[in-house]
């Protein structure tokens, strides 16, 4: 059974197979090939920042080069727990316009919290997608949704202020950022 499972959401698209895995681990109570306790789900958690690390800066690295006409920092935190026992890990983006709006960076974040089966990925002001990554195949899958969650955020922090915190649109054509 299991392996028509596995079967099956190897042949869905690419970016459906997280998403199967995620309803499957629900279904089975387990996460990944079987992991059920905490500690080999953080196990699995930690190998999944791994793979996702590049595609997140990669995402961020778009976003800035275009959007924030490079002019934002990319940082990441690594893997770290709170107090409560929640697991994450975290890049962000920030730049001058952001900081000086009082808005927060653009933020990815894999997020593995203390009462979940298994983990997520989410935006600071984005809500949270499952983190079925076993594989750096999994994770280059997963660039679109990183893509999204990146535009979802900074359209979100536009709301939060406006949209002259994005350079390109104050630089285009050589407009000033004014109505």
């Amino acid at each position: 059974m299991t392996t028509t499972i596995h079967s099956e959401i190897d042949h869905a698209p690419a970016h459906l197979r997280g998403l199967l895995r995620h309803f499957a681990d629900l279904r089975d109570g387990t996460h990944g090939d079987g992991a059920v306790s905490r500690a080999d789900k953080e196990h699995l958690f930690t190998a999944a920042v791994g793979y996702l690390g590049p595609y997140a800066r990669q995402a961020l690295a778009e976003m800035n080069d275009t959007l924030l006409l490079d002019t934002g920092t990319i940082t990441a935190t690594g893997v770290t727990t709170s107090r409560d026992g929640d697991v994450t890990a975290t890049w962000a983006l920030g730049w001058p316009e952001q900081e000086q709006a009082g808005v927060q960076p653009i933020t990815l974040q894999a997020f593995y919290g203390r009462g979940f089966h298994h983990p997520h990925l989410r935006g600071g002001t984005v809500g949270d997608w499952p983190l079925n990554v076993f594989s750096d195949a999994d994770a280059v899958a997963e660039l679109p949704t990183l893509r999204s969650i990146t535009a979802a955020e900074l359209h979100n922090l536009v709301f939060q202020r406006d949209y002259r915190i994005v350079p390109a649109t104050t630089h285009l054509s050589g407009r000033s950022g004014t109505h």
